[in-house]
């Protein structure tokens, strides 16, 4: 169970205290967040080759994915809301949880290649 805390709070995955991101970033301010190249507290270096956060594009459109398709079914389904006012309804929200799903991703990709 610590683990699943460590990758949605961002934790390093060697020492499981230091931050991955310095900045947790702002949709609102058009901030993306921004990554610390090492651990501070054991120097774990997070990106292990250039282009290593590449596939960490493929976990965050499966959450985004996810996303989309629970509000789909909330709100279309349960809530019974008109075509068109879900779509925006997803938009925004997809547009919100942009940052969180960046975050998100980069830490599942980097606890996924974590080896002992």
């Amino acid at each position: 169970m610590s683990k699943a805390l460590d990758i949605v709070t961002c934790k390093c995955p060697n020492c499981g205290k230091g931050k991955m991101f310095n900045k947790r970033g702002n949709i609102f301010r058009f901030k993306m967040p921004e990554m610390n190249k090492n651990c501070k507290h054991c120097d774990y270096k997070f990106e292990k080759e250039t282009g290593f956060f590449f596939g960490s594009m493929f976990v965050s459109y499966a959450l985004g994915a996810a996303e989309m398709i629970a509000s789909l079914i909330l709100f279309w389904y349960l809530v019974d809301l008109a075509p068109l006012n879900v779509f925006f309804i997803i938009a925004v929200i997809a547009i919100l949880l942009s940052t969180l799903n960046f975050r998100l991703s980069r830490s599942i990709w980097a606890y996924i290649f974590y080896k002992n």
